[in-house]
């Protein structure tokens, strides 16, 4: 069949076909056996899919099982009728070794989902970090209306009148445990504290920054990324989002509309401006790709390091999730981004351009999200350097503190470069199990290197890289080192670190020779990170690499771990799984699916 128009509903082929009574009594009579009736089933109203991220497994999303019932409201309202189905879980706290790994896996079944079954659009719910991307890739591939309903933040955690962000707080308590300063009990204790209510990530982690780039993207409404969840308004907006989900259907506005070169332009700027976390460059890739939209690494330096630091929420500043909802959330981060002419124009899912939506939505309080010529930082969005230890990595320089610049970038004779040795670590076990050995000779001058932590060594990529000091570091002021890896970090982490490096360790990347005791330089200036070997050395490490079969890792322990690790890219190419990407607009494309019986 080719493809629909809003006027031929894709689920009229499996509910109300009459030139296949057959198939149409069997597609129908098994639907009705919860309730629905024929004449629902046969009215022409449109299906919508509420696909659901919230499980028990899934702490931060849990609240989406309550939501959807608004979001029902709202598609049964707007003359739609809803069907509630669920989505591989991805909780980034819970699952072992990575939950990087379930975001293709989500995705793929997800995408199975959208086009087989009789769906003429659905609303995705999102929250937890890989839930964002893996919902809009599929949405993406597939290619039927598709509108994001996020989850929203946790209210803001409180630990002895001072506010507890979440993973912040850990970040800053691990410090605290290692100086001997607290012990394990009120470890626990500090942790839970940034835990006060159901949602995600109270802080501009990964969570805060992909439902914000989802909003910037086009993909949900004005207003939506920010609401914490407790609130009113959350449930307020999950029903029109219902509604609007099927007035996108009638209007055929797909996810190929709004996801253009446009939008993602606007989701790198947006990323500098609310300081996002460094797994927006792997998952707006990995949506790009998806969305068949051209995109570089270097766009990621060209378009968003010049863009300043407008909202003040840890980790780069210090509030939380409740005061950048009540400041405006990211339409008033997009109003002042417009008032620059730094916003391009894009669909969005309520038929407006982003900046139409977001301009004269002025900020509610000017010491979270300040104006453009006040920011936190002049220059926040990402650097990516290259060298002879990979092709390509990033570092995110709205985090880097005074203490980290004094140290390190603040040479007169050699401004913004450091140089120092290296101590290797070979995955995070290695780095537990060694960083307190004094033989190690760490001192405030050497740099961390993390490798086998990348989507192949680990696999799926681990937010192993942001390492702390040895504890004796740590009680003398000096509490953070340099770090450089080929895997990921918290988006909570406030951490300057080297990450994302491509090509990893696992296919005999540069960080795959390198050794404890070499000096490496970094030049955030030039853009350049060396291991300072002369090329005849090199040259023999990778003889002698070749030599050893090549970089070694773990084995398999999943089947799903294997076919991953035979798929996938690297980070620079969003971690896709590399035969995905060709399949672009399937609805359209491939027309209905073949029938079953």
């Amino acid at each position: 069949m080719s493809a629909t128009t809003p006027r031929q509903l894709r689920s009229k082929a499996w509910f109300d076909n009459p030139h296949n009574p057959s198939m149409t009594a069997l597609y129908m009579e098994r639907y009705l056996n919860y309730g629905l009736t024929r004449e629902e089933l046969q009215s022409g109203k449109p299906i919508i899919g509420i696909a659901q991220t919230g499980s028990d497994l899934s702490p931060c999303n849990r609240h989406h099982l309550d939501l959807a019932k608004r979001v029902r409201d709202g598609i049964t309202a707007a003359g739609g009728l809803a069907m509630e189905f669920p989505v591989h879980p991805i909780q980034e706290t819970g699952k072992r070794p990575t939950a990087a790994l379930d975001r293709n896996l989500a995705y793929l079944g997800l995408v199975e989902v959208l086009y087989g079954y009789p769906l003429d659009g659905v609303v995705l719910t999102t929250g937890c970090d890989k839930t964002t991307p893996a919902c809009i890739m599929a949405a993406a591939t597939v290619n039927i209306p598709a509108i994001v309903l996020s989850g929203g933040p946790m209210l803001n955690g409180w630990w002895k009148g001072e506010r507890s962000g979440s993973g912040t707080i850990v970040w800053k308590a691990r410090e605290w445990l290692a100086a001997g300063e607290i012990d394990y009990e009120e470890f626990m204790q500090i942790a839970a504290s940034a835990a006060p209510s159901v949602g995600h990530c109270n802080t501009m982690g990964t969570a805060s920054t992909m439902n914000s780039l989802a909003e910037a993207l086009g993909m949900s409404l004005p207003g939506c990324a920010a609401i914490p969840a407790p609130l009113r308004e959350r449930g307020q907006i999950a029903y029109e989002t219902g509604k609007r989900a099927v007035e996108m259907v009638w209007e055929d506005l797909k996810p190929s509309d709004i996801l253009t070169r446009e939008a993602i332009e606007n989701a790198i700027v947006v990323n500098s401006a609310i300081g996002g976390s460094t797994n927006a460059q792997i998952h707006i890739n990995a949506i790009a790709k998806h969305a068949g939209v051209p995109i570089e690494m270097d766009d990621w330096q060209t378009i968003g390091y010049s863009i300043p630091l407008l909202v003040n929420l840890q980790p780069a500043g210090k509030y939380l999730g409740e005061e950048y909802h009540r400041a405006g959330g990211v339409p008033a981060v997009v109003n002042e981004l417009v008032k620059q002419g730094k916003i391009r124009d894009a669909m969005t899912v309520n038929g407006k351009s982003l900046a139409d939506n977001c301009r004269g939505k002025e900020s509610q309080d000017w010491d979270v999200i300040l104006p453009y010529e006040k920011p936190l930082v002049k220059e926040a969005g990402f650097l990516v350097l290259r060298g002879n230890l990979f092709d390509s990595a990033i570092m995110k320089t709205s985090v880097i503190t005074a203490e980290f610049r004094d140290r390190y970038l603040s040479n007169p004779d050699d401004p913004d470069a450091f140089e120092g040795p290296v101590v290797v670590f070979e995955g995070t076990e290695d780095y537990h199990h060694r960083i307190e050995d004094p033989a190690l000779g760490i001192d405030e001058y050497t740099l961390l290197v993390m490798r086998g932590a990348g989507p192949i060594g680990y696999p799926g990529g681990a937010e192993v890289v942001n390492m702390q000091p040895p504890a004796s570091l740590i009680k003398r002021g000096v509490h953070s080192l340099p770090c450089i890896g080929d895997g990921r970090q918290s988006g909570t982490s406030g951490s300057p670190s080297i990450l994302n490096a491509s090509p990893e360790a696992a296919v005999n990347g540069g960080l795959a020779i390198l050794k404890s005791g070499d000096r490496v330089r970094v030049d955030l200036k030039k853009g350049t990170v060396n291991m300072l070997v002369s090329e005849d050395e090199l040259a023999e490490r990778r003889a002698e690499l070749s030599k050893n079969g090549g970089f070694h890792f773990p084995g398999n322990q999943t089947p799903w771990q294997e076919i991953q690790r035979m798929l996938v890219d690297q980070f620079d190419e969003g971690m896709v799984l590399k035969p995905a990407v060709k399949y672009q607009h399937v609805a359209q494309e491939m027309g209905i699916p073949r029938d079953n019986h």
